[in-house]
């Protein structure tokens, strides 16, 4: 048996594309899993991502157990006897609310109840899931390059997208809780960029939509848009070694790789995909047009503030722990090649 073997660390949101990764990548580190889904009709169906993904097949290994982030009920269960928990799941929906409290109140009482109760159980370390989007709407960075775990966005501004101030709202509240029971080291907090990589099934997650919308020409020219995508496989790892580190504790933690325009992104597919990337679209739409179009598709309405910028993150501090993210190039052919696999493209 593994050293991890006798741990058992809670994933939180097991149907998830995230979650998902991080279960395999604990089972091949060795650990026991115990994660939490809101219907266990969907218990086959975490079985067979966790499949997809690689993840070896232990006895007994993974255990799956229904609990909603919206009541009490069912955390304390959860969270009992376990060494470490990550905290993935949290509200992504393809169009955002009239109402921002739609997503804002269940993201932060979720976040809430599922701290609290990792603290009360004498969890070692509780890694939350955040996003950058909690790290660059408050202004420029505060380095005036690029920003870091130093910059933060303004939850109040009710300017911003219901999706990000949930996120930043709810990091925030759960710094407060833990800091509040002077148990600050005790947390970490993971803020990754736009998440690509590898679907584990055809009921694929919302961020991979950039890519399927470029494979399948959803878009007759491309946003002058660009994003800082990271590799699902990669945050993975890094929630990892944020569980693990001494030196993760009482910190949040950049997980991005480069910056791309979506042209770059486009390019990448047509070089790498040849016939297969035949839909990708090769011309750039001028602002004026993709904002006349976000009055009818509100999957597009959510960028249009970002058109024509160019955002900078630094990930120096997830590699002083030693995070290694591979080429985001690699992710992008990853990615589009296992939605084709799934037949979503």
């Amino acid at each position: 048996m593994s050293e991890n073997g006798d741990r058992t660390v809670l994933v939180t949101g097991g149907t998830g594309f995230l979650g998902g990764w991080c279960i395999a990548a604990l089972l091949d580190s060795g650990y026991r899993v115990r994660t939490t889904i809101r219907d266990l009709t969907r218990e086959d169906d975490v079985r067979a991502a966790v499949s997809v993904a690689g993840a070896g097949e232990r006895d007994d290994a993974l255990t799956i157990l229904a609990a909603d982030l919206n009541l009490d009920v069912g955390w304390p269960e959860a969270v009992a006897g376990c060494a470490y928990v990550l905290h993935v799941a949290s509200p992504f929906p393809p169009a955002q609310p009239r109402d921002p409290d739609e997503l804002i109140v269940p993201a932060r009482d979720g976040a809430l109840r599922v701290v609290r109760a990792a603290l009360d159980a004498g969890a070692e370390r509780i890694v939350l899931t955040s996003s950058v989007a909690a790290v660059r709407n408050g202004g420029p960075p505060r380095n005036g390059s690029a920003y870091t775990e130093e910059d933060w966005t303004d939850g109040d501004n009710t300017s911003l997208t219901p999706y990000t101030r949930s996120k930043t709202i709810a990091e925030r509240a759960a710094w407060d809780l833990v800091r509040d029971a002077d148990a600050s080291e005790r947390l970490a907090v993971v803020n990754p960029g736009a998440i690509i990589g590898p679907a584990l099934s055809s009921d694929r997650s919302f961020s991979l939509e950039l890519i399927e919308r470029l494979m399948k020409g959803a878009m007759p020219a491309l946003p002058r848009l660009g994003f800082s995508l990271v590799d699902a496989r990669d945050v993975a790892a890094l929630e990892l070694l944020a569980m693990k580190s001494p030196d993760a504790g009482g910190k949040r933690l950049v997980a991005t790789d480069q910056f791309m325009w979506m042209a770059e992104i486009a390019e990448v597919l047509r070089d790498s995909l040849g016939d297969e990337a035949a839909k990708v679209p090769t011309r750039v739409a001028p602002n004026l047009l993709i904002k006349a179009v976000s009055v009818i598709d509100s999957s597009v309405r959510s960028f249009t503030g970002d058109l024509g910028k160019r955002i900078e993150f630094s990930n120096d501090r997830a590699r002083e722990l030693g995070w290694s993210p591979r080429p985001v190039e690699d992710s992008i052919v990853d990615t589009a090649r296992s939605l084709k696999q799934h037949g979503i493209v």
